[in-house]
């Protein structure tokens, strides 16, 4: 696919660890009315990353590997909006110094981005380490489908996809695809380049019909009559492609969360499915 990724900018945007916070009593209120005390959102998790299974965590809404913000709200901002899904992410404190991983997702609302880095890192890692990632990516185009909105991905990875082009548009590696009717939480945002939007898994039956109950982090799901271009809402024959950033949860209109990389007000994006159509596949990671 022709882009322009050579008129992209490439610059270094800094953030902290960011440590798991509590509210209240604690508790948090399901679908079903249970109360719960369980672990969230931040800090760093160990033992789930990218291409494991989403679904079934003794957990709420967890992120993957590394949370990261930085303590400035418009600082925050600049590096939500400008890192991207693949682009390097360079550990410049602490014991880990020097250490690189990936971005792997946004998440909106705790207003995060995830990254990756290996096990030995992680063990390496405290909550008061900074990480840089040379964002680059916010821009990107695709030259011969003008109508497709590129969003929230480093154009190195974008090339690894496996997108194919045809001539009813571009076809593109899928591990599920999601009807609208069962998008929630983050619908109403006017923007998706600032954190995801949320698969609704209240009902088992629809999950198992749909695949969401096997999902990874990291796959890419395509979301079926949704037009993302300026906030998520529903468009019959749009589609919208995101990757899969954080975990299931118990309060209604949650679930695992998706970061949108690729939108078309058209049916000119053709979901595929594949088993293997997840960003630990091409990022190689282990």
């Amino acid at each position: 696919m022709k882009t322009n990724k050579e008129h992209l900018v490439m610059m270094s945007v800094q953030a902290s660890v960011d440590h798991p916070t509590m509210s209240g009593s604690g508790y948090r209120v399901g679908y079903d009315g249970y109360g719960r005390i369980t672990m969230a959102t931040g800090g760093i998790v160990y033992n789930y990353k990218i291409g494991d299974c989403c679904m079934g965590i003794e957990g709420d809404h967890i992120e993957p590997g590394v949370s990261m913000k930085n303590p400035n709200e418009r600082e925050n901002k600049a590096f939500l909006a400008f890192s991207c899904i693949g682009n390097k992410a360079k550990i410049i404190s602490g014991e880990a110094k020097g250490r690189c991983g990936y971005v792997t997702g946004k998440h909106g609302g705790i207003d995060h981005v995830m990254a990756y880095f290996d096990r030995e890192t992680l063990e390496m890692m405290t909550c008061d380490d900074k990480i840089l990632v040379q964002a680059c990516g916010l821009g990107l185009k695709l030259l011969d489908h003008r109508e497709i909105q590129v969003m929230n991905i480093d154009p190195e990875l974008l090339d690894k996809l496996g997108i194919t082009e045809e001539q009813d548009g571009i076809h593109v590696p899928v591990a599920a695809c999601v009807p609208a009717h069962l998008m929630g939480s983050g619908l109403g945002s006017s923007e998706m380049m600032l954190g995801d939007y949320d698969i609704m898994t209240q009902d088992k039956e629809a999950n198992k019909l749909h695949g969401i109950d096997k999902l990874r982090f990291g796959d890419l799901v395509a979301v079926m009559d949704h037009d993302n271009h300026n906030g998520p809402h529903y468009l019959k024959g749009a589609i919208s492609i995101g990757v899969v950033v954080h975990s299931d949860s118990f309060t209604s209109g949650h679930g695992p969360g998706l970061t949108i990389i690729l939108t078309s007000r058209e049916s000119t994006i053709h979901p595929v499915l594949d088993s293997n159509a997840n960003i630990a596949n091409y990022l190689n990671i282990k």
